[in-house]
C-alpha cells in the first residue's frame, strides 16, 4: 500500500485544533490543583509529552506524512470535581493537514496524566474502574487556499 502521493500539492497553512478529556478521581484531581502529585506536575509533564509526540506523528501512524510543524500549543482546563480537558493547536505550512498531529498531542497528554497519576487512581484490586480517556476529537481544522 503505497502512502497517498501528495507532490503536486502546494504548500500552504494548516492548522487543527483537538480536545479530549480524563475523568480521574476527586481526590486525584485536587492532588493535581494542590501541587502534590508524588512524580510531580502532571500538567507540565503532559504538555511536553504532547509537543513531543506531535513532532513525531508520523512514525507512529504508517501513512501520515511527516509535517514541518511550526506551532504546537497545549492547553489544561480543570472542568469540574472529576474531569480535565487538555486542548491542542497544530500549526504549519504543508502539503496536507496536521489534524492527527493534533489528535496524537491531545491523546499522549491524557495517557500521561493518566500515567502520572494511576497510583492515585487503583482501587484495592489495582483496577482503574472510574478512571477513563474519553471524547477525543478534531474540534477544528483550517486550511488556508492555495495561490
Amino acid at each position: 500500500m503505497p502512502v497517498v502521493d501528495i507532490t503536486p500539492k502546494p504548500e500552504v497553512y494548516r492548522e487543527a485544533k483537538a480536545v479530549g478529556r480524563i475523568r480521574l478521581k476527586k481526590d486525584t484531581v485536587e492532588r493535581i490543583r494542590s501541587g502534590m502529585i508524588e512524580k510531580g506536575d502532571p500538567l507540565l509533564t503532559a504538555k511536553i509529552a504532547a509537543v513531543m509526540a506531535a513532532k513525531k506523528t508520523s512514525e507512529s501512524i504508517p501513512f501520515c506524512h511527516p509535517i514541518q510543524i511550526t506551532h504546537v500549543d497545549v492547553q489544561f482546563r480543570i472542568l469540574d470535581e472529576r474531569t480535565i480537558e487538555a486542548e491542542a493547536t497544530v500549526k504549519a505550512r504543508a502539503k496536507t493537514g496536521v489534524e492527527m498531529e493534533a489528535l496524537v498531542a491531545v491523546s499522549t497528554a491524557l495517557l500521561t496524566i493518566w500515567d502520572m497519576t494511576k497510583q492515585y487512581e487503583k482501587d484495592r484490586r489495582g483496577q482503574y474502574p472510574t478512571t477513563e480517556i474519553f471524547g477525543i476529537k478534531v474540534l477544528a481544522k483550517v486550511k488556508e487556499e492555495g495561490k
